[in-house]
């Protein structure tokens, strides 16, 4: 039985709980009625522990199947098979610690994810600007105003936009340098002699 067969089962038979005891309007019906709740409830859930139990090696096993027949045709599929096999397990290890380093900073940090209203203040203009792009005309970008927002930080966040402007230029050297395969210079074609 499946997760959403059970659910209707129970569901269903919470309804008929309801209607006999309001039918009957007695105490009696209503017992029998809940235990007949429990009886069902009971067998869904053994249907169910008994699906899951064996939906797991059933989907395991077609998996492996498909992963069997494709790497007995051989070539580029069967690498590519190979490939993401072996790429899984590290793939979900970095994926769980990157979680929990993420857990560990965020504690670290007190940080939050934010409320519902701060979204919607900062993308109602943006929500706004997309119902009526007349808007955008009216917006002013003025040295003058992006001067005077930048004369009004304060030294801790003069030093914070420095910290995350070396942290980008870091980045973005580390890239080319992986890009590239080598610190100065790009791998690629000889100069043209004869040009």
């Amino acid at each position: 039985m499946s997760p959403t067969a059970s659910r209707t089962v129970f569901r269903q038979s919470q309804f008929l709980i309801r209607r006999t005891a309001v039918r009957h309007n007695s105490s009696d019906a209503a017992n029998k009625a809940k235990e007949t709740v429990n009886q069902a409830t009971s067998k869904a859930s053994e249907g169910l522990s008994k699906v899951s139990s064996s939906a797991g090696p059933a989907i395991t096993g077609a998996a492996q199947n498909v992963g069997n027949t494709l790497r007995k045709l051989g070539g580029p599929t069967a690498k590519v098979v190979g490939f993401i096999e072996r790429s899984i397990p590290p793939t979900v290890y970095y994926s769980r610690v990157g979680l929990e380093l993420a857990k560990l900073i965020f504690r670290g940090q007190n940080m939050y994810p934010p409320s519902i209203a701060t979204f919607q203040s900062y993308f109602q203009p943006l929500i706004n600007a997309v119902r009526n792009p007349s808007t955008l005309k009216n917006l002013s970008f003025s040295p003058q105003g992006i001067l005077g927002r930048a004369r009004g930080l304060s030294t801790k966040e003069w030093a914070l936009v420095g910290v995350t402007t070396a942290e980008i230029i870091g980045f973005f050297t580390v890239g080319e340098i992986i890009g590239r395969r080598q610190i100065v210079g790009y791998q690629g074609e000889p100069a043209h002699e004869g040009h």
